[in-house]
């Protein structure tokens, strides 16, 4: 009977309560949804944890702490957290794995090793330093179409050695220029 007694005070107080809870959770949040949220999350609490609250002490004031102590706790767990209602900043990794990376750098730089130096230097002066065909040719004496034709070759090569399926595959990308680079400081054309 104690139990029930106590249980329809604070049902009756509760609803005293209510519009000071309201006020105090929209002045913390300044967002009248989150506001409703936080009162109906302190009530929920408060309600499971009913059998704590002193008798005769402020009801008020116990509702307050718990509401108080919500927001904070809500409020650091928010500040850790990134907005992402799309789900696209979840789906896209922060850092990219390195240990990919340099595996294809190391199986590149190792295939352009093994292409015959003319391919090569032909590969080198297009793809890496972005001369022209025509400019290439003249660097390395030859016509221009025998200069596509090289890079040409060099590229299908470098396709299947490194099991592509196309030899377009091997754009000027940053792996591609990184190889070529690497390769380019370690045995100059």
């Amino acid at each position: 009977m104690r139990a029930r007694r106590r249980s329809r005070y604070v049902k009756d107080q509760l609803s005293a309560c209510l519009p000071h809870l309201r006020n105090f959770a929209l002045h913390l949040t300044r967002d009248p949804v989150r506001s409703d949220d936080l009162v109906q999350g302190t009530l929920l609490r408060a309600w499971a944890s009913l059998d704590q609250f002193q008798p005769g002490t402020n009801l008020e004031a116990w509702l307050f702490t718990i509401l108080r102590n919500s927001f904070y706790s809500e409020h650091r767990k928010r500040r850790r957290e990134v907005e992402d209602p799309e789900g696209g900043f979840a789906r896209r990794p922060m850092v990219q794995p390195e240990q990919d990376s340099k595996l294809m750098l190391d199986d590149l730089q190792e295939a352009l090793i093994r292409l015959p130096s003319g391919q090569r230097t032909a590969l080198l002066l297009v793809a890496e330093q972005g001369k022209s065909y025509e400019t290439a040719a003249a660097l390395c004496g030859v016509a221009v179409g025998t200069l596509k034709s090289r890079v040409n070759r060099a590229r299908a090569r470098l396709a299947a050695m490194l099991q592509m399926e196309n030899r377009h595959d091997l754009g000027p990308d940053r792996l591609m220029r990184a190889a070529l680079q690497h390769l380019k400081s370690t045995n100059p054309v």
